[in-house]
């Protein structure tokens, strides 16, 4: 046990024994406090109802979700046998949040990671401990382009926690990120917001909604943002999208619904500060030193995605549901990496270079039918369904040149057309006397085919059983190399009721990852077998106040059983094997009708079991892993007319490389917000992210090489409107 590691030595049967005993203790609880809190709901009630009272305050939304978009989902969230967070569109919008990862802040248990060493630069969130930058989904469809992703369009985030290859194929090891769009719906409806605020943030939305026959409406979304990062002057994002929709047959037993989603954008990238070899830890410098160059850096990104859904209800009990993708983006950046020149010399910053020019191409089809029958006693929900995934990513490498003007320079040496940066007093405006040109493009082509079944078996009125399984055919390959394979997973989940707003659950789950899966066919992983994951959960879940507060407790363990790793010789085998577990609590929903809440907790116990031949990071923790995290977001409206809101989100040191030389410090953030409406269609709302002005680093490389700085204190005052 490495000599930095804080508090004594347990076993992790016997943690993960004392985690599933609380779980199960809790479920008691649940079950007894059950009774008391409805007679109490029900003695409230008054026994003399007032004539001529009216309130015309609408009421505050919950943030709660009972069920998610997918069909595979056969059972509502308090019968589902797995920890699936979701997070509101009230929640974020309430929070403020631009971003998806100021979205996924708002959950525990989800760390970030860097871009650069082969993975692109843009959204990479870990769950569970495992990377899923390519396990993040809209509307069900893998979206596997590096980008950043806006919540303009945005209804609902869905985390699904654990393996989950049986819902949503290759990856997801750790568990996946489904993004819910708008759509189109019965209610004439106009809404935006108009923000601004530190940073010199300029932000517009708008959301209409129209129906234009009986059975026909309409949707427009879109949005346009410029601004800084605040504590961050340099860095800074313009973008603008647009997401038009329509759906045919609203409200009737065949749906068409056709949709398009444009985003682009433009701005300064950012990778932060570097370590410092000496401490371990990301320099200590103040948090607006930026070591880029302005003359050199810059990032373009663009999003196209169009989507038809048709379904059919034959039935209340049959329905046919069939959807085509056609998805193309772009990302092209050229990013300084500041790192320190040799091992000797701490005053000065070598401006490393990193770039990237990709373009990724995705056509999908989803087919699924969901159907509901009887066997004897037993009452099943079944969705049984087919994908087609053709894939196509073009990647185009840069030269550069040196001081001199002689291309040939690799990019970690390209830092010689630019001056070294001051530690303590960097300037992004220094001449850089290089270039760059474009040199070849690799094409890498791939396709996927895959069944799934899956299967919720009610056994009377307490009992459930719920069983997926998925088999993909995965086939990859670029001018002279091809990666194939075909896998199969499953999950299986048995559920007990010991009331109608509660549930008690275990679960086994499994993934898979091929060699291939982020699209990058090499000749030393084509030929392996995918790495193999599997899940076992044990958890309970509560609905109160009249379902308006759910509650929920998990424990949890995640082995990977064959990691990649290099043998003695640099030849990648998979001989590796590492494990998370841990437990988790969770809280959404309304206390009151006018108090909202939405967090939890996530304990989190990582090791590295085998790292190989090597053995050199054997009984290590891995990287990007925070043992505790907490996260607490709360609203109160009163007065009629007023809310006041805050949160509290806690990350603790996490390692930033396997090898456990590099260390992340632990962080507090506050957040507030406070809200006034003007009249029934206009509401003001002023919101504080990070209100005491932390410096703190929201991710790292994965070998420790820098560190991701967090925006400063974000003063933002919103205009709403609602029609």
């Amino acid at each position: 046990m490495s000599s930095s590691r804080k508090g004594p030595t347990r076993s992790s049967a016997h943690a993960i024994g004392l985690v599933s005993r609380s779980v199960l203790a809790w479920a008691a609880a649940g079950a007894a406090m059950s009774p008391v809190i409805a007679h109490a709901q029900t003695a409230a009630q008054p026994t003399v109802q007032l004539p001529g009272v009216t309130v015309s305050a609408p009421a505050p939304e919950p943030y709660k979700a009972d069920t998610v978009q997918s069909p595979k989902f056969t059972s509502p969230l308090l019968d589902t046998p797995r920890t699936v967070t979701v997070i509101p569109r009230e929640v974020i919008e309430d929070r403020g949040s631009m971003s998806l990862t100021d979205v996924l802040r708002t959950t525990p248990g989800i760390t970030l990671g860097a871009g650069e060493g082969g993975i692109a630069y843009g959204d990479r969130p870990f769950v569970r401990g495992f990377d899923s930058q390519n396990d993040i989904f809209i509307d069900g469809f893998r979206d596997q382009g590096s980008q950043f992703r806006d919540p303009f369009n945005l209804e609902q985030v869905e985390i699904l926690k654990g393996p989950s290859s049986a819902f949503t194929g290759r990856g997801s090891t750790g568990g996946s990120i489904n993004i819910v769009s708008k759509r189109p719906n019965e209610r004439n409806s106009i809404a935006g917001d108009l923000t601004v605020g530190s940073g010199w943030t300029k932000r517009a939305t708008a959301d209409v909604n129209q129906k234009i026959f009986d059975t026909v409406a309409v949707r427009l979304n879109a949005m346009v943002h410029d601004g800084e990062v605040p504590g961050r002057d340099e860095v800074e994002q313009k973008r603008w999208g647009f997401a038009p929709s329509v759906t045919f047959g609203l409200g009737r037993p065949t749906q068409l619904t056709l949709s398009y989603y444009h985003l682009q954008g433009e701005g300064i990238p950012d990778y932060g500060h570097p370590f410092d070899p000496r401490t371990g830890k990301p320099v200590d410098v103040d948090r607006e030193n930026f070591y880029g160059v302005l003359a050199r850096d810059f990032q373009e990104f663009q999003v196209d995605t169009a989507t038809a859904e048709f379904s059919h209800e034959f039935s209340d009990r049959l329905k046919l549901r069939s959807r085509i993708l056609y998805s193309r983006s772009t990302n092209d950046y050229v990013v300084t990496v500041p790192a320190f020149p040799n091992g000797t010399d701490y005053s000065t910053v070598r401006r490393n270079v990193r770039q990237r020019d990709s373009r990724l191409e995705i056509i999908s089809n989803q087919t699924d039918v969901t159907t509901e029958f009887q066997t004897g006693s037993l009452r099943h929900t079944l969705t049984a369904g087919v994908e087609l995934v053709h894939e196509r990513n073009r990647t185009t490498g840069r030269d550069f040149s040196d001081s001199s003007g002689v291309y040939g320079q690799s990019i970690r040496d390209a830092y010689t057309n630019v001056p070294a940066a001051d530690l303590y007093n960097p300037n992004p405006n220094d001449p850089w006397t290089g270039a760059y040109r474009s040199t070849t493009s690799t094409n890498t082509k791939a396709t996927t085919i895959s069944a799934f079944v899956f299967d919720s078996v009610k056994i009377g009125e307490q009992f459930e059983i719920s069983a997926g399984a998925r088999v993909d055919h995965f086939e990859a390959k670029n001018s002279t190399l091809k990666a194939e394979d075909t896998s199969f997973n499953w999950q299986i989940g048995a559920l007990w009721k010991p009331l109608p707003n509660g549930s008690v659950y275990a679960s086994y789950g499994t993934s898979t990852n091929p060699s291939a899966e982020g699209l990058s066919v090499s000749s030393g992983t084509a030929a392996l077998d995918p790495e193999k994951n599997a899940s076992y959960e044990v958890g309970t879940k509560w609905n109160f106040m009249n379902d308006r507060l759910a509650v929920t407790a998990a424990a949890f363990r995640t082995e990977k059983t064959n990691a990649r790793v290099n043998d003695l010789g640099g030849v990648t085998v998979l001989d590796g094997e590492r494990r998370v577990q841990g437990f988790e609590i969770g809280l959404s929903g309304a206390i009151t009708p006018n108090w909202k809440v939405f967090g939890g907790y996530t304990f989190m116990d990582s090791k590295i079991i085998d790292d190989g031949p090597s053995a050199s990071n054997d009984g290590n923790e891995m990287a990007n892993v925070a043992p505790h995290s907490f996260s607490i977001w709360s609203t109160y409206r009163f007065l009629r007319d007023f809310s006041v809101g805050g949160g509290a989100f806690y990350m603790s040191e996490r390692w930033a490389n396997d090898a456990n030389t590099r260390k992340l410090p632990g962080y507090w953030r506050f957040d507030a917000m406070a809200s006034y409406d003007v009249t029934e269609n206009v509401t003001l709302r002023f919101n504080v992210q990070n209100l005491f002005d932390e410096t703190y680093y929201d991710s790292a490389h994965t070998s420790g090489g820098f560190a991701y700085v967090a925006p400063g204190r974000t003063f933002l005052l919103t205009t709403a409107v609602k029609f």
